[in-house]
């Protein structure tokens, strides 16, 4: 039986949607294949083995949710090389086969997290360190996108150092208005779930938006508005190692979703606050050839970043001319029991469980291979 590893929690606006989403990964993990161990990231960054106590309590209450306890004699570090016993805590190495990062946003799914692992030399589910941190990354990732050919939302970037130009500043607005038009959507280029983000319609609300934008990142998109419906796509596979040996190494795009909010846009609170923020449609009101579009145009943006383990893939499509556009990829997506991800795998045919037992694999698969490779002459 394998020991799995759950992080979650992390120094990120995102802490408590990741405390909800390993929550649901506990319950839903198949226990009689996997043994868990717990450890809880604080807001301000550091590492905690949790009780056994702790994975008790939201076992047996379904509405409990699991909490970060800190405890500085079970606090943990992470051993380079360490392999299987790379966690060190007070009482010693703690073994583990792999790890299943269960977190969102920055320090946590930019490549931060990632990097430290592979210094581990331990398997790890998602992304490596290099995909984790140019998916992050919302401008670059479209420059990629772009670069391969895939359709990508019209936008204009902005720094923080344009920001103190005034003169600068007019150019860019005006650059905006010209290329984009109005309304304008405004969001920082490293931050998850809508965090800092916000429309604007008049130079006003433009200037309070990058006010707001600004807060989380040092870049800003400023994004064309497009009278769109908002469909999602998960998908698994190792995008560098795909093997008819390894199945789990495939490639493989699930039943696209969609987002009906009540919202003006799908934002932070309509996605985790309001219970009433939008009502989610799988599959998606698509037609086949419209369905198959999605699901290869969502491999290919996968493929061309170099994703591995799992991602969803979030496009919109143009009401007035039916044009698909890719929005962003989310490397590491809510676990959440309402969350998009895991519901379109299920739609699928994938059941919860058989999902993570799906990701916990890939990583092994994946981290043998890189073992493999030669590091010196």
């Amino acid at each position: 039986m394998k020991t799995v590893a759950i992080i979650y929690g992390g120094k990120s606006s995102e802490h408590e949607v990741s405390l909800v989403s390993a929550s649901s990964v506990v319950r839903n993990i198949d226990r009689s294949k996997f043994n868990i161990e717990l450890i809880g990231i604080t807001k301000e960054g550091r590492w905690y083995l949790q009780p056994s106590s702790e994975l008790d309590r939201v076992l047996k209450d379904e509405k409990a949710t699991l909490k970060v306890n800190e405890n500085i004699t079970n606090e943990v570090y992470v051993r380079p090389a360490g392999k299987s016993n790379c966690f060190i805590t007070s009482d010693g190495a703690l073994n583990v086969d792999v790890v299943f990062p269960v977190v969102h946003g920055t320090f946590c799914e930019d490549g931060t997290l990632q990097g430290l692992l592979d210094t581990a030399e331990i398997p790890y589910v998602g992304c490596g360190c290099m995909a984790s941190g140019i998916t992050m990354d919302k401008e670059k990732t479209k420059v990629i996108w772009n670069d391969a050919g895939l359709p990508v939302v019209p936008y204009v970037l902005m720094t923080r150092t344009i920001l103190n130009d005034s003169k600068k500043y007019d150019e860019v607005f005006k650059k905006a208005i010209n290329e984009l038009g109005l309304p304008l959507f405004v969001k920082p280029c490293n931050a998850g779930s809508s965090v800092g983000a916000s429309k604007a319609s008049t130079e006003k609300e433009f200037s309070m938006a990058l006010m707001e934008a600004f807060m989380w990142d040092d870049k800003v998109l400023i994004e064309k508005s497009i009278n769109a419906r908002e469909v999602e796509c998960s998908v698994t596979g190792i995008a560098t190692l795909e093997d008819e040996a390894n199945p789990c190494s495939i490639c493989r795009a699930y039943l696209p979703g969609e987002i009906l909010p009540t919202h003006t846009f799908y934002d932070y609170d309509a996605k985790y606050n309001d219970p009433d923020g939008a009502k989610l449609q799988i599959p998606a009101n698509l037609s086949e050839d419209e369905i198959k579009n999605i699901q290869q145009t969502a491999i290919e943006a996968y493929r061309a970043v170099d994703a591995s383990g799992l991602s969803r893939v979030d496009f919109f499509i143009d009401r007035d001319d039916g044009k698909i556009y890719l929005n962003e990829i989310n490397t590491l997506p809510g676990f959440t029991s309402i969350s998009m991800f895991p519901k379109m795998c299920e739609a699928s045919g994938l059941k919860y469980a058989d999902l993570i037992e799906l990701l916990l694999n890939e990583a092994v698969v994946k981290h043998e291979c890189k073992m493999k490779l030669s590091t010196s002459r």
